[in-house]
């Protein structure tokens, strides 16, 4: 769970919950405020798809135990499924990350512990089919990797998405007091050009 909860807590000043959580704070919110904003922007597209993918996972594993069927086989038929329909599915992709290297760390962790069960196997297996069902390989990303685990852990989905804002606020927090306390009012914040200027790194 400590994992899980470091692994959110921030992805630099380019998601869409920094971007708002700093405009906000830009146009003179409080802080608070500012943090609400940030969190208002987690929704489908940007930390909130652990709940789908968890959803996704646990109708894949009990189709496989249904089916008496490998991981791999599950994961195929139903890709061709969410083909048919035009589902997409949660927690595969990512704008930055060609290997998300978060990903990697809680599934080595999961290892590790001795928690990586018929979810990890899943999450590997469906990245295969996908693979095979759309000629390119879409990593699993950070929200897909915690929906695993919390599969593992035994949460229910409805709890994925509001990890994932516990976490974010502690970044959301960082985030609004440095544009308090270090930027000027009503300025205009880029998307993607940005460049840390701020207190070097330091020993806690």
């Amino acid at each position: 769970m400590d994992a899980i909860l470091v692994s959110s807590v921030d992805h630099g000043a380019t998601p869409p919950s920094a971007l708002a959580a700093r405009t906000v704070a830009s146009g003179g919110a409080p802080l608070t405020t500012a943090i609400a904003a940030g969190i208002m922007a987690i929704n489908r597209y940007h930390g909130g798809a652990i709940e789908g993918c968890m959803r996704v996972m646990l109708e894949l594993v009990d189709h496989k135990r249904e089916k008496g069927v490998d991981a791999v086989t599950a994961a195929r038929e139903k890709m061709a499924e969410f083909r048919a329909q035009k589902v997409r599915v949660p927690g595969y992709g990512h704008r930055v990350h060609t290997d998300d290297p978060r990903t990697r760390k809680l599934f080595a962790l999961a290892e590790e512990l001795g928690i990586a069960g018929e979810y990890v196997e899943m999450a590997q297996a469906l990245r295969q089919a996908m693979r095979e069902s759309l000629g390119r390989d879409l990593p699993m990303n950070v929200d897909g990797a915690i929906a695993v685990m919390l599969c593992e852990m035994g949460f229910p989905p409805q709890m994925g998405n509001g990890l994932f804002a516990l976490s974010r606020v502690t970044g959301l927090i960082a985030h609004v007091f440095e544009e308090i306390m270090r930027e000027r009012p009503m300025r205009y914040i880029s998307p993607t050009d940005h460049e840390y200027d701020g207190p070097p790194e330091r020993e806690v």
